[in-house]
């Protein structure tokens, strides 16, 4: 990767200092060119790095000065500093090999929003601070309802609505605050949440930071298949109710994080009306795939029973973090719950009601201009590619799901989900942990672990950006010439290598 030289005028290659201009357009489009060419160094040299970091606890910390510089220093100090101590210790989250976690992936055309949004530098935590971010958002946000095939109920224009949340975290927060205040005004016992036992964490995070005590959240047993049981969700409500319990926010998961189960959105649906429970789907990472026609009916299956619904474009969806796309059934009821208008905040077209606010919709007031790179994916990838990509993505992991299931010393432990497989050793846990460990030193790919079933369980999960069938079944080539390696079964069956 290239490091910036000083620029042909002769002058340093460094920012004015006091007094000077903060921004100078001749020297920030000649460094804008020199950053822009080393981004793009970096990701055409992803393939031959590590993907995990190996760098020790504190290491890159004791290679930073202890306090910040008084005086200017130029660009390629700054650059060569980056590629000598920052990128060393990076985890390449867009690294062919990255099948850990979710994706959190990104293209050419996300990337140039996001530096467009930072170079417009401008607030749109109101309709009046900048109209174009709202306008915008509403627009691109209802352009990705339509392709998902969500229900009109948060449509554009109507009672509902959508807009960009920096994550799904923070949606389901928003949402749980709103539920408990609409509960809270016709119910005078405790407020409760409901989930399945493998919701994701978010859920209990968003409940404690609402205020709900830990005796207030219910984790729902799940069927074999990870799938939250509606039998189970019925008798925990019907008994809550009995006592003088309020039911309050229910918790649909569309694609768990250990193996991608789909939770029945209908049928807790019809439950969490009859108690008069607000219903949240969280579809953060499975979402996405409801573009493809043939995966939509078990993503959206529900979805117009949903008070709220979210997913995040950022995950499989070429859009970089952070960019969490959540609708509401009932605008208003989301906006009293959260919005505080001091009088400097209010303004005479907001006060009409004809304009959304989008600050009223979040936790923080300030607000920054991401519907600009969803915006320029739609447009410059197109929804023909983005739909192509995730039947190319399910379709690789289930031929891998395929390879490991016809190898002896593996098993399947969750069948593939979209594009997320989960499987194990034979041998049992520890041989499946040590398994992990030396795919992941290995370096040339990154899974993460779960439990499933009970069991240590590897997951794979396929979407990154560069990711091809070829490194998908790389991936497997690794993991297979690992897990023959006889200290490693030994180690498993507790006897030293080569006895018999």
């Amino acid at each position: 990767m290239r490091e910036s030289g000083e620029p042909e005028s002769g002058e340093p290659d460094r920012w004015p200092g006091a007094g000077g201009p903060p921004f100078d357009p001749e020297r920030f489009r000649r460094e804008g060119r020199v950053v822009i060419d080393w981004i793009a160094d970096y990701w055409a040299s992803l393939p031959a790095q590590r993907v995990l970091s190996d760098v020790e606890p504190g290491e890159i910390a004791a290679r930073l000065p202890a306090a910040a510089p008084e005086t200017p220093e130029s660009l390629a100090a700054v650059l060569g500093d980056l590629e000598r101590i920052i990128v060393p210790g990076l985890t390449h989250w867009q690294h062919p090999g990255f099948f850990a976690y979710f994706p959190a992936n990104a293209s050419g055309p996300s990337i140039l929003g996001e530096l467009l949004s930072a170079g417009l530098g401008i607030q749109g935590m109101l309709w009046t601070t900048s109209p174009a971010a709202t306008e915008l958002e509403g627009i691109v946000v209802d352009w990705l309802r339509q392709l998902l095939g969500l229900p009109d109920r948060f449509r554009l224009g109507g009672d509902g609505g959508g807009m960009i949340q920096d994550s799904a975290s923070s949606g389901l927060l928003c949402c749980l605050v709103a539920a408990r205040e609409r509960a809270a005004a016709s119910g005078t016992g405790p407020c409760l949440v409901y989930a399945s036992a493998d919701a994701h964490s978010s859920v209990v995070k968003g409940a404690k930071i609402a205020g709900f005590p830990p005796a207030a959240i219910r984790r729902i047993d799940t069927d074999s298949a990870g799938r939250l049981r509606p039998d189970l969700l019925e008798a925990a409500m019907r008994d809550d109710a009995a006592a003088g319990r309020v039911p309050c926010f229910v918790v649909a998961t569309v694609g768990t994080t250990a193996r991608g189960a789909i939770d029945p959105v209908a049928a807790i649906g019809t439950i969490a009306r009859r108690y008069g429970a607000w219903l949240h789907v969280d579809a953060a990472w499975a979402g996405t795939a409801a573009i493809c026609s043939e995966l939509r009916p078990m993503i959206v299956d529900g979805a117009e029973l949903a008070d709220s619904w979210g997913t995040n474009p950022h995950k499989s969806m070429l859009v970089n973090f952070d960019c969490h796309c959540l609708w509401i059934a009932s605008r208003q009821t989301l906006a009293t719950a959260l919005t505080t208008k001091p009088d400097y905040l209010r303004t005479a077209v907001g006060d009409t009601g004809a304009v959304v606010d989008y600050s009223d919709w979040q936790v923080p007031l300030g607000r920054r201009f991401r519907a600009l790179k969803l915006w320029m994916v739609l447009r410059m990838i197109g929804a023909e590619a983005l739909r192509q990509r995730v039947r190319d993505q399910v379709a690789w992991t289930a031929e891998f799901a395929d390879i490991v299931a016809a190898d002896p010393a593996f098993e399947i432990l969750s069948p593939p989900s979209l594009a997320l497989v989960t499987f194990a050793l034979r041998a049992g846990d520890e041989a499946t942990t040590e398994l992990l460990a030396r795919v992941n030193r290995a370096g040339s790919v990154f899974l993460s672990h779960a439990r499933v079933g009970g069991r240590h369980a590897i997951r794979l999960a396929v979407g990154g950006t560069l990711t091809s069938r070829a490194d998908v079944l790389g991936a497997w080539g690794v993991i297979a010439a690992a897990a023959a390696d006889p200290v490693l079964m030994s180690k498993a069956r507790g006897r030293p290598a080569g006895e018999r």
